[in-house]
């Protein structure tokens, strides 16, 4: 998981800064999202989310994509697109799309985050077509500043920027493939015999294939042994997928020039894309505002905060995202939040009106929360939590 903002260097952190505001720079510039006349209109099934996506997006021109603000509507259901139902569009679209129980993706370990591109995927139908979808996706998202709740294994972002692999990336999915490496890269392999070919698996059976050209007649020596783990390392992140790869990448630089995204390292691309979804209590509570009548010192506002500190990390991502849209949270933390127009939008507590038996009602376009009187931090939280666990929708927003 990336860290959160405080865990980063401040000059590493300002140096990121300054790479977001050249990309808005030259977004702008260009013409992205610019239109003012018109907007891009999704009309979206929330039983039917994957697939009106795909439909839309991949019937549209990139051109038009990147031109225009996109309009996001739920069929059935009220909520005027101020940026909340948007916000939600790539949330739960993305939740969706990079979701390995649709076959595309996969996670990298068992009870890993993070996930990468299957090598199973070639056997869905127009399996290319979808990765060359999901590549659109993450750009379309760049270019209309939303994120994505995604978080990709390191080689995959490497693998979108063009930034050669290296031997920790296997570490993370292979301990014992990455030891293997390790040992021939520390000592000498002579002994070992090794020569440029791997042992995979095809059609239930174990074949030898040469890592490059006559592969089999090279012994691996101290040498040759750099280029040799460079290819194990290539062969370890692409075979089965480098067509899934490629499809992936012409689908995001329909949507951005890739020297656009360049300037990024993997790490820092990752919190482009998804943010980050470490949440800093202190951060949270010195970037919301109060209306209504409510304050920082007010009663039911003390309650609020203990219990929001009282929920599980699960708990309150899923409080965030019933206020915001969105359980990510952007790179520089509450204070960059947007609302209406993607403009600045601080997170927002107004008092509810109504009676104590009324659920908090959420303003997902204005990041806004209305709360009523509640008595106590276990009304509150009792409350809360039925609201998030059984609202989904923008009736109220």
């Amino acid at each position: 998981r990336p860290p959160p903002p405080s865990d980063v260097p401040q000059k590493q952190n300002q140096k990121f800064v300054r790479k977001l505001q050249q990309l808005q720079s030259l977004l702008d510039t260009n013409g992205y999202a610019s239109s003012s006349y018109s907007s891009k209109k999704f009309n979206l099934r929330r039983d039917h989310l994957l697939e009106d996506s795909y439909r839309i997006i991949m019937s549209s021109s990139a051109k038009t994509l990147r031109a225009k603000h996109i309009h996001v509507t739920w069929d059935q259901e009220e909520g005027l697109d101020y940026g909340g139902p948007q916000r939600e569009f790539f949330f739960k679209l993305s939740r969706h799309l990079f979701n390995p129980y649709y076959g595309l993706f996969e996670y990298t370990s068992h009870g890993a985050y993070t996930v990468q591109i299957s090598r199973f995927s070639s056997q869905i139908e127009d399996s290319l077509q979808w990765f060359r979808f999901a590549g659109r996706v993450i750009g379309y998202s760049i270019i209309q500043n939303n994120l994505l709740d995604v978080f990709f294994a390191r080689h995959f972002y490497k693998s979108l920027l063009g930034i050669p692999y290296a031997v920790s990336d296997v570490e993370a999915l292979d301990i014992a493939f990455y030891n293997s490496l390790k040992y021939v890269l520390d000592d000498d392999p002579t002994p070992l015999e090794l020569t440029f070919t791997v042992t995979e698996e095809s059609f239930g059976e174990l074949v030898e294939k040469e890592l490059k050209p006559g592969g089999a007649k090279i012994p691996v020596t101290n040498n040759n042994k750099k280029h040799y783990i460079d290819l194990m390392v290539q062969w370890k992140l692409c075979h089965g997928v480098q067509q899934q790869i490629e499809a992936l990448v012409n689908g995001l630089k329909e949507m951005i020039p890739l020297e656009y995204l360049r300037t990024f390292d993997a790490q820092e691309f990752e919190w482009v894309i998804a943010g980050t979804p470490e949440i800093d209590m202190e951060d949270w509570k010195a970037n919301t505002q109060y209306w209504g009548g409510y304050s920082a010192t007010h009663l039911v506002i003390k309650y609020f905060w203990e219990a929001i500190e009282s929920f599980t990390d699960e708990q309150k991502l899923r409080f965030l995202q019933f206020v915001t849209g969105t359980s990510s949270i952007p790179y520089e933390g509450f204070k960059a939040l947007r609302g209406s127009s993607q403009q600045l939008q601080k997170f927002t507590i107004d008092r509810h009106t109504g009676s104590l038996s009324s659920l908090p009602i959420a303003h997902t376009c204005f990041n806004r929360v209305d709360i009523p009187l509640y008595r106590s931090k276990d009304e509150m939280k009792e409350k809360i939590l039925f609201a998030i666990l059984e609202t989904d929708s923008f009736e109220n927003a």
